[in-house]
């Protein structure tokens, strides 16, 4: 996460190993007018309000979010398959004319932090795409870890993660800048949470047995706790818990992690339940006796030393949004939630700034100092956290306003995607981009925006959005869904872009509910929002009319090749050729936050590719740099054309409408000198 460089009225500072305190400063303004033209480098769209819209197509919420998540994912799974950085560094760097990554190798590795918030991205990505792929790169990334990360069996905290690892280690005891082998019990939550979810979404018992080892060792080493010592340290030795030197520390009030482990093993009845029920019991106690009356939110981050003067914004959060999903656990959840959420957003900690009607947080601070950077440079992960509270907490209550914050603030976030060559996240001089915040916290947070209000989600698109129980299977056909979940109870949101007919669970026909409080499902038919209750069977099927086939996409960055080379013969093998001299990777820039492709010839005004198997060529992002209007004419051998017009910097969703399969397609341009291509969209039949 982040980090130990730090913002004090607009001087950056570098901390070897804590907050560093400057004498005769002045206090930072609480909360300032960032409003300007550009958002980490990116012009800005607004409503006729003035209000801030989204990145990409400002009118358009639902492609603006989708777009954003799916191409961090794209981002994320390139360096998963093409250069393995998350293995070994927790950020990078990247050229600004190339776009090429290469690893900081001088920053601790966040392994534990990175293992959980993949879990968190694609519990919810792999339901909304249906791409088993994403399980697959996941089970391979927390396997390398469980294999080369854990600690000794012998040890006091044994056979648990190590939160960190040394700059391009491959195996991980802890960073040695904070001392050699030791844990971060808050931490050891967070992941024995993930490899939980990860064995409901998989069904694999290797990862429940980590879970339980996870939640034995809390147990063990669990403690009553006063107002200056948690239940668990913030950091101890792995060996012999020993947390009274150096770097270690007996105070974090992160302690929502450890309860989120022991209630869905709980749940689930896994483990020694009675204990987990105890121990739980008593640090709730603890949470509600200290941090929830006096607001001493520290101790979170990987590469923060110990100290209660330093707060931060994640754990509030973390708690509210435990609540918000789970009312029954907390009698005053209501109060709660809108507690933490204003204390966030009030303390004086650290700065606050709203753009264009959009509220920005910055991390953590103590008051002097804060991190990570000035107004419209980073903080996109953080930004979303508090949204996404917001947007359950609007759910929940129906609160307006608090809807209406949560979308501006997810709009600021949208201007992130990808690589902003402006920005400078998450701080300093822009040579930290990181795994956690950019690439896998951040989305999976705006994630939650189309879980609260499925409204915002893609409407020409059906999509599984939220659930009350983990997904393990789902497939979309056209004008149908199949999916199953862990539990046979759970409520579960989509958006359809097809009328349903018949909904069965196990079998049995699922009623048509005016009001979802029994068994049932319920269907807006302005929004398309389904909402389903099942309360006896896992499976699900979705059948009904109107709907359009599933797309598949090419998106230009996976299988990797560089800016400038030549796209001939065939990419992705097996399914497109494109010929020779015509086409060519281009680098990020305009409205595209990944790699995209243009035309080899600025001045060619045709071109073409063929399908090696003819297949349904449903359309493609197009973007306008240019300073006039380009036209596009589409055919092939098969289908008669279509024209396209876009205007300056405009970028356009093309849909063709084809149901027929294509051999060929061939392009025809004017004023096409700027036009850029991603995404493009086909069909299989």
């Amino acid at each position: 996460m982040t980090k130990l460089k730090l913002i004090a009225f607009g001087i950056v500072l570098l901390a070897a190993v804590e907050l560093p305190m400057l004498a005769q400063q002045l206090p930072f303004k609480l909360l300032s007018d960032a409003s300007g033209p550009t958002i980490a480098g990116r012009p800005v769209q607004l409503d006729t309000k003035g209000k801030l819209l989204p990145w990409r197509v400002g009118e358009d919420t639902g492609y603006s979010y989708s777009s954003h998540f799916l191409n961090q994912w794209t981002i994320l799974q390139d360096q998963l398959h093409r250069t393995k950085l998350p293995y070994f560094y927790c950020c990078f760097d990247f050229d600004r004319t190339t776009f090429e990554t290469q690893p900081n190798e001088h920053w601790a590795n966040s392994t534990g932090y990175l293992r959980a918030m993949m879990q968190g991205f694609v519990e919810r990505l792999y339901p909304y795409t249906g791409d088993a792929s994403t399980v697959q790169a996941l089970e391979e990334f927390v396997d390398y870890e469980l294999e080369n990360g854990l600690t000794p069996k012998n040890y006091v905290w044994s056979q648990v993660p190590y939160p960190s690892a040394n700059p391009g280690a491959k195996r991980y005891t802890g960073w040695s800048q904070h001392g050699e082998d030791y844990v971060e019990p808050h931490v050891v939550g967070e992941d024995g949470y993930g490899y939980l979810r990860l064995y409901e979404m998989t069904g694999n018992t290797k990862y429940l047995q980590s879970a339980i080892r996870c939640a034995d060792a809390l147990v063990k080493n669990y403690k009553p706790g006063n107002e200056k010592v948690s239940p668990w340290p913030y950091r101890a030795y792995a060996r012999d818990g020993r947390t009274g030197e150096g770097d270690m520390g007996a105070y974090t009030a992160n302690v929502v992690e450890p309860i989120m482990l022991f209630d869905e093993l709980i749940r689930i009845g896994q483990g020694d339940v009675e204990q987990y029920q105890a121990i739980r019991t008593g640090a709730w106690q603890w949470l509600e006796t200290y941090p929830l009356k006096n607001n001493v939110w520290s101790g979170y981050f990987e590469d923060v030393n110990p100290n209660m003067d330093n707060l931060n914004q994640v754990i509030p959060l973390e708690l509210a949004r435990y609540v918000l999903l789970h009312p029954e656990k907390d009698a005053n959840w209501k109060e709660d939630a809108r507690k933490l959420i204003e204390w966030v957003k009030t303390t004086p900690k650290w700065p606050k700034y709203t753009v264009h009607g959009a509220l920005i947080t910055t991390e953590q601070g103590d008051g002097k100092q804060f991190c990570c950077n000035l107004p419209n440079q980073c903080c996109d992960s953080h930004t979303a956290r508090l949204a996404a509270v917001e947007t359950f907490y609007a759910w929940r209550t129906g609160d307006v306003d608090y809807k209406e914050s949560a979308y501006r603030s997810f709009n600021w976030v949208t201007y992130f995607q990808g690589l902003p060559g402006a920005a400078k996240a998450p701080f300093g001089d822009g040579d930290q981009w990181w795994f956690t915040d950019e690439f896998t916290d951040g989305p999976r947070r705006l994630m939650d925006a189309f879980w609260a209000f499925p409204e915002w989600a893609p409407a020409d698109e059906s999509h599984l959005l939220g659930s009350s129980s983990v997904v393990t299977r789902i497939e979309y056909g056209n004008s149908s869904i199949t999916y199953s979940t862990f539990d046979e109870s759970s409520d579960d949101v989509l958006r359809l872009d097809f009328v349903p007919d018949s909904i069965m669970t196990g079998g049995k026909l699922l009623k048509k509910l005016s009001r979802l409080d029994a068994e049932g499902y319920s269907f807006d038919e302005n929004t398309h929002v389904l909402r389903i209750r099942h309360e006896h069977a896992r499976n699900v099927d979705i059948q009904g009319e109107g709907g359009s086939d599933p797309l598949k996409f090419v998106r230009f960055d996976n299988p990797h090749r560089a800016a400038g080379t030549a796209l001939e013969l065939e990419y992705p093998s097996g399914l497109i050729d494109w010929g020779r001299d015509m086409w060519t990777i281009r680098a990020p820039s305009g409205k595209f936050g990944s790699f995209s492709i243009g035309m080899k010839d600025d001045k060619q005004t045709h071109a073409s590719f063929a399908f090696v198997v003819p297949t349904v060529f449903a359309g493609i992002d197009a973007y306008n740099g240019g300073s006039k209007p380009a036209t596009i004419r589409l055919r092939s051998p098969e289908i008669r054309g279509k024209s396209y017009t876009l205007e300056p910097g405009q970028l356009l969703r093309i849909r063709t409408g084809w149901s027929d399969p294509s051999s060929a397609i061939e392009w025809e341009f004017e004023n096409g000198e700027e036009l850029l291509f991603d995404n493009l969209a086909y069909v299989n039949r």
